[in-house]
């Protein structure tokens, strides 16, 4: 049985070792696993940092003196973005890591991480501004018209939301990250919570003053929704969730349509980041060469990792099907079993002189003992010898048969 363990085409990961580097170093030798990736990451986070800042100062102010408690909301909400950009940042830096000795696997998962946190955080606040809405919506006759300027201030942060959520989702679908593209979706709930505040703002206006704290709550009622998601995602990949059965299947066909591949069992899936990881145990031909069988792995693992989104594949190679048992677990080793033969055959036969091969096989060992040149055995003896070999197969404990040649194989 043998494990193969694929490179990394995708993102490659090359251990480092920086234990020489000096802590003022880091950040000058820190090079992304996935450059273009990283710079796309970086450059939309920055756009958003910037967009966000801007519509937190403008609409907490704007609904502050305007008198709107869902403009107000919503300025929050653009600075849980902003703040969420934040980690976005770190997450993007921290993650493009390569892998070293304490990350066999890089550092992918600190985007997973990264979402988990934002998603706690949303969740937290729109719970929040929930509460915050009901509690003043039992007084209702405290509630005071708005201004106009807060309808012109809320239109303006509904367009740079939905612009930054096109920006961004056309970003993240082409470098392909799954933290891009939460957090471009995150832009496309805030554009839809803008929208809200400004029905609210004109009924408001139209004088059903208590719409805007009506808005106000289901601002706070889509962020929470929104956070709980992200931390389910999140959730689900850190407890190693596999992929969806569609994707599984066709990980299966490829396996399985890889030339010397005989049967798949035991193929499992996970998550990390953006990518996969997959293990799976291909049978094969058992009495193939050790070089066959690592041949048949790597195109096995090549075409996966050529075809799907997988970062890592470990093949195992089985001689049988074992899924259910391992038959052949409670077997003596090659230094047992010579010492079984020699008991039997005596001088007959120096199997330490002589090349064997031994297949274990559905609970039993069958040997083939080819015979050096040098032997000189008789026709005579070497007719004996094998007569002993099929009278141990018979009933023997360990071999189900023994095949006996008298000129010598290739090395």
């Amino acid at each position: 049985m043998l494990f193969f363990a694929a490179p990394l085409p995708l993102y490659p990961m090359p251990m480092k070792n920086h234990t020489h580097s000096h802590s003022h170093d880091k950040s000058a030798s820190f090079e992304p696993a996935h450059p273009m990736r990283f710079a796309a990451a970086k450059k939309s986070t920055w756009v958003s940092i910037f967009i966000n800042l801007g519509l937190t100062i403008m609409q907490v102010l704007a609904g502050f003196f305007g008198k709107s408690q869902s403009l107000m909301a919503d300025g929050l909400h653009s600075f849980a973005d902003l703040l969420s950009d934040v980690l976005v940042l770190f997450a993007n830096r921290h993650g493009n890591r390569h892998a070293d000795a304490n990350h066999p696997y890089g550092h992918a998962r600190i985007e997973t991480a990264t979402s988990l946190i934002l998603g706690v955080s949303l969740a937290a606040l729109g719970i929040g501004l929930l509460i915050a809405a009901g509690i003043r919506l039992q007084h209702p006759e405290n509630v005071q018209a708005v201004h106009p300027f807060t309808l012109f201030i809320a239109t303006i942060a509904l367009a740079a939301k939905e612009g930054m959520f096109r920006y961004m989702l056309a970003v993240a679908q082409r470098v392909r990250s799954q933290m891009l593209i939460a957090n471009a979706w995150h832009a496309r709930s805030d554009a839809a919570s803008s929208l809200v505040v400004i029905v609210g703002i004109v009924g408001n206006l139209l004088g059903y003053t208590f719409l805007d704290l009506i808005a106000a709550a289901v601002v706070g009622v889509m962020i929470a929704h929104m956070g709980i998601k992200f931390s389910l995602d999140a959730l689900k990949e850190l407890v190693d969730t596999g992929l969806d059965e569609e994707e599984v299947r066709a990980i299966r066909h490829t396996l399985k349509s890889t030339p010397g591949v005989l049967g798949l069992h035991e193929l499992r899936t996970r998550k990390m980041a953006d990518n996969a990881l997959v293990d799976a145990h291909i049978m094969v031909d058992p009495k193939i060469s050790v070089s066959e069988g690592h041949y048949i792995a790597e195109a096995a693992r090549a075409a996966v990792l050529r075809e799907h989104h997988v970062v890592d594949v470990m093949v195992h190679i089985d001689p049988e099907d074992d899924a259910v048992a391992k038959p052949n677990a409670s077997l003596p080793s090659r230094e047992v079993l010579f010492k079984h033969l020699a008991d039997h055959f005596g001088n007959a036969c120096d199997l330490n002189h002589h090349r064997v091969i031994l297949h274990y096989l559905s609970g039993k060992v069958d040997a083939e003992i080819l015979l050096e040149s040098g032997s000189h055995l008789s026709h005579t003896e070497f007719v004996k010898l094998q007569t002993k070999c099929e009278s141990l197969s018979a009933d023997d404990l360990y071999f189900r048969k023994i095949q006996i040649y008298q000129h010598a194989a290739p090395k």
